[in-house]
């Protein structure tokens, strides 16, 4: 596997990388940046209204993302055995397309190693989708990975190519209201 340093170095030279996440495989870019993003939805064939997960490794970097983490949604995350993304109102500071247009955002705190150094190497949240084109079903393994997707990438990160993956994470939503919503379990 390449370092982590290289790895980062792709994502600050707004480019795109295949890479294991704490659910399934994923195409990842700065989240931050409005042209990386974009070149998710180009390789995914994929409508910029339908928003994408965001990862990153920390309360603390979340906070620099949102307007305000409730109370309740940090003892979820906290106690949660499982990968557990959270739909957050008012998103700050991230490229205008990774944001649905209701101003929601999609943001996954990562226990992963991987994933949790990758993030901290590169110091901003990360993109992650899964590894399809739109309406095709996510890959369970890199095995199942299209052609398509493989040639379109940047780089391929060489981990955890023999895992498999069944489950995706968990998803809540924050209403208006402060009441917390199951999306997914």
């Amino acid at each position: 596997m390449i370092g982590l340093k290289k790895i980062a170095s792709y994502l600050i030279e707004s480019k795109v990388i295949l890479y294991p996440t704490d659910t399934v495989w994923g195409i990842g870019c700065d989240a931050t940046n409005f042209e990386a993003v974009a070149k998710i939805y180009k390789i995914k064939k994929r409508n910029e209204s339908k928003s994408l997960v965001i990862l990153v490794n920390s309360f603390e970097m979340l906070q620099n993302y949102v307007d305000t983490i409730p109370a309740n949604i940090k003892n979820v995350l906290n106690n949660a055995n499982n990968p557990t993304t959270v739909i957050y109102t008012k998103p700050n500071n991230l490229a205008k397309n990774v944001i649905a247009s209701d101003n929601t955002v999609a943001i996954r705190i990562v226990k992963d190693g991987f994933c949790n150094q990758l993030i901290s190497e590169f110091g901003k949240p990360i993109v992650s989708t899964s590894a399809n084109t739109s309406g095709k079903p996510s890959p369970k393994s890199f095995k199942e990975i299209e052609a398509v997707i493989l040639d379109s990438v940047d780089y391929v990160v060489n981990l955890h190519q023999d895992k498999v993956c069944s489950k995706p994470s968990t998803i809540l939503k924050i209403e208006n209201d402060g009441c917390v919503t199951i999306i997914r379990k």
